[in-house]
């Protein structure tokens, strides 16, 4: 059983990884600045934002895995790099894995290239997708912290909610598409291997992508 802490754990994506991570018999902490609608049988809760790390006091200590799930929305839209870099200096030196949630459009749409972000991305998501670039770009200059980023699909989200199939397939750093040509994964199966990650490493210090 491992200690898990899931930063932003009552949005879409870290609502599905603390579920997936209770379902597995972990310990798992959510931290949100909002009281959950529903809270999930067997987590515990902590209210309060990651942009005050030292109001949430010894939360992090002793965790063998930080996952963030911050989307840069709302009043967070301009916040989450400053975020998560006062969450890496917060967790350097300390045993604790970090995973990072990121978007798809950081992903390679091939081997070698070019990424997602760079073949007519819609505008209307650039910000969010910058911000998931920005992230990975802040992990690859840290040294003293290990860490993963993880690329959901292209379609993937609320709207999409899709069905938990206990499957998905890891494309590496290029974008995973089904024989159709379509990206997809449900919030399940991302959870899924979000955790998956979390038991049995495979990209230590490096990024992935996931779908169907």
């Amino acid at each position: 059983m491992s200690r898990i802490v899931v930063i932003g754990g009552t949005g879409y994506a870290g609502s599905h990884i603390a579920r997936e991570a209770v379902s597995r018999g972990h310990e798992v902490t959510v931290i949100s600045r909002q009281a959950p609608d529903a809270p999930l049988d067997g987590a515990q809760y902590v209210q309060g934002s990651v942009l005050d790390l030292d109001a949430l006091g010894d939360v992090f200590d002793g965790a063998d895995a930080v996952v963030s799930a911050l989307s840069p929305r709302g009043d967070m839209e301009n916040e989450v790099i400053g975020a998560l870099r006062g969450l890496i200096k917060r967790l350097a030196g300390t045993p604790s894995r970090l995973g990072v949630v990121g978007g798809a459009g950081g992903s390679l749409v091939a081997p070698g290239g070019p990424r997602l972000f760079d073949q007519g991305f819609p505008e209307e998501y650039k910000h969010e997708a910058q911000v998931g670039i920005d992230s990975l770009e802040l992990l690859q200059q840290t040294d003293d912290l290990e860490w993963f980023f993880i690329h959901p699909a292209e379609v993937f989200g609320p709207w999409v909610e899709g069905e938990r199939t206990g499957r998905y397939r890891d494309g590496g750093d290029v974008l995973v598409r089904d024989a159709d040509g379509n990206s997809t994964i449900s919030g399940a199966d991302f959870a899924i291997a979000v955790v998956d990650e979390i038991e049995q490493p495979k990209h230590r210090n490096d990024r992935f992508a996931v779908g169907y």
